[in-house]
């Protein structure tokens, strides 16, 4: 674990190996996060985690190196509701960012409407207990209700939850993003309970997507997290049109084993083999909800 001269933790590496596989132009990362800097962006006192900064600065030297065009930036929980370090990363993108916050449920609508000016897309509903104190579904639901046209709800849960959650997901009146599969047990392979519950909610919905990432968090025998492969390669493959990828980077809370994000480059064409699939998950998909008014060649 290393560890600052404040006690905050990296979770990520230094020096990313070169992916051998080549996005192809135009690739979204459709999962990352910034970290600060802490000095102008400060941590929620509610915060879990205290990592070290890493800023948008390094975040797009990774998205260059990895070979992808654009980044989604999803607000860390260890910001809280203050969006500024996201938007700020935003800003600083040159139009290559947009991004997916985390609000007070009592925001106003002009709230809303200035975070949809700074290239908000979306708002995230985090269930994971470890990482948030209060979760209030029926809050959520409201402000779900009140979002800028075009936006979408973003949900992580794990997934014994998913059954107790369905009746609030089936009312989320805006399509739906569910963040890593609803973290299945990837062991059980791809008819196993886990993925065929999260099966039976995308075919409940047709505006309903998820990200098929994390490898790092979901295989737990590490790589060349084969266990993953085998398992959502399939929900690839069925669900070629509703699924997002993207590399998670920085990794929060992995600092005991940090991912190398070259290879996790390099298992897209493991998990979505053909071409034309590699260009849904990385460019149709993630531009029809980020940046719909870009025509998509």
């Amino acid at each position: 674990m290393s560890l600052d001269a404040n006690g905050r933790v990296r979770s990520w590496t230094l020096d990313s190996s070169k992916p051998r596989y080549v996005p192809p132009p135009g690739a979204v990362d459709a999962h990352c996060h910034v970290f600060g800097p802490a000095v102008e962006f400060p941590f929620s006192p509610n915060a879990k985690y205290l990592p070290q900064d890493a800023g948008p600065e390094a975040l797009f030297a990774l998205r260059d190196r990895l070979g992808f065009t654009r980044n989604v930036i999803v607000q860390a929980s260890c910001h809280g509701t203050d969006n500024r370090a996201t938007l700020n990363a935003i800003a600083k993108s040159a139009g290559r960012a947009r991004g997916v916050a985390v609000v007070d449920p009592a925001i106003s609508d002009a709230e809303l409407e200035g975070l949809d000016q700074g290239g908000i897309r979306g708002i995230r509903f985090n269930f994971l207990k470890r990482l948030v104190d209060d979760a209030p579904k029926d809050k959520f639901l409201e402000v779900a209700k009140r979002l800028p046209a075009g936006w979408h709800v973003v949900v992580y849960f794990e997934a014994d939850l998913l059954e107790a959650l369905r009746p609030f997901l089936d009312a989320i009146p805006v399509p739906i993003i569910i963040d890593h599969m609803g973290r299945p047990d990837v062991t059980q392979g791809p008819g196993g309970a886990d993925l065929r519950a999260l099966r039976q909610l995308l075919d409940s919905r047709g505006d309903i997507w998820t990200k098929v990432s994390c490898p790092d968090r979901l295989d737990a025998a590490g790589p060349p997290y084969d266990d993953f492969v085998a398992a959502v390669g399939p929900l690839v493959e069925d669900y070629g049109d509703r699924v997002l990828w993207g590399t998670d980077w920085p990794h929060p809370n992995m600092e005991s084993r940090i991912p190398d994000d070259g290879a996790l480059v390099d298992l897209i064409p493991r998990i979505a083999p053909a071409p034309e699939l590699q260009r849904k998950l990385l460019i149709g998909n993630p531009m029809k909800l980020y940046w719909p008014e870009v025509i998509v060649p």
